[in-house]
């Protein structure tokens, strides 16, 4: 594995990388270059748990991650003797599980039949924080992390737990404010990437578009219903079959790489 490596970081805050989406592709693709080039050459769904286990080195558990408010869907330990709270569904009754260092544990509701898409991403998501992350969750007194279960029970190191809201929106319009807002866009974004890298997505999408009839490298919405089913069915649909990820990502995905264009975003002169 290549190890993650950048000099650029905000010291004020834990050593959070800073670094731009672009260069999270560029390092993506050098890990895909690494893993299995073949990622590279054509659009085809990555194994992301093998990837994890056989590259990123993770321990992969499946549990029933405990949540107040919005569901928590993955988790990562970075240390060993680290606590997770979590439901058992024989005793029906919640506990705490300790976890080894490098576990990323992926909560059960994403691993039903038909979550696919959601399963692959948020794996994925949990792998960017154990590549990305290290420098910020490996310290020894693992100060500045944060739990969500800080008040109660084992009060050793606790776990990096990411909620539903974290999961898929690498793209979305949204204001970053904290340290840990920037971390979750960077594994969400790293996921994307990982699982759609763009030295297939781009010549994908544009031969997507050229097959039907769209020509400028953009479909724009608000047009006529044609335009609008294209863009939000059709073409999310053939990203999805191609990579194994759901609809919401691909098309997030298209959006963030101006593929899909809103009318009312264009400039009056362009349109």
């Amino acid at each position: 594995m290549i190890e993650f490596k950048w000099s650029k970081v905000d010291k004020n805050n834990n050593n959070t990388p800073i670094i731009k989406d672009a260069e999270i592709d560029d390092l993506a693709e050098m890990l895909l270059e690494d893993y299995k080039p073949q990622l590279l050459k054509e659009p085809t769904p990555i194994n992301h748990l093998h990837f994890l286990e056989s590259y990123l080195g993770a321990n992969i558990e499946f549990m029933d991650i405990y949540y107040e408010g919005k569901p928590i869907w993955g988790a990562t330990a970075f240390n060993d003797e680290e606590y997770l709270k979590v439901f058992d569904r024989e005793n029906y009754r919640t506990g705490f599980r300790k976890l080894t260092s490098r576990t990323v544990v992926i909560d059960n509701y994403v691993m039903k039949e038909g979550k696919e898409g959601l399963g692959l991403f948020t794996g994925l998501h949990e792998g960017g924080h154990l590549w990305l992350h290290p420098g910020v969750f490996t310290e020894p007194d693992n100060s500045g992390q944060l739990s969500f279960f800080k008040d109660e029970g084992p009060r050793i190191r606790p776990v990096v737990c990411c909620r539903k809201d974290n999961i898929e929106s690498f793209g979305r319009k949204k204001v970053l404010k904290t340290a840990e807002d920037w971390r979750e866009h960077q594994a969400d974004y790293f996921a994307s990437a990982i699982a759609m890298p763009k030295s297939t997505f781009i010549p994908l999408a544009l031969e997507i578009l050229k097959s039907n009839g769209i020509t400028d490298g953009r479909v724009i919405t608000g047009i006529d219903w044609q335009h609008d089913w294209f863009a939000e069915v059709e073409f999310p649909k053939l990203i999805t079959e191609a990579y194994g990820v759901s609809k919401q990502a691909a098309s997030i995905k298209l959006r963030k790489f101006g593929f899909i264009v809103a009318k009312d975003d264009l400039q009056p002169s362009l349109f």
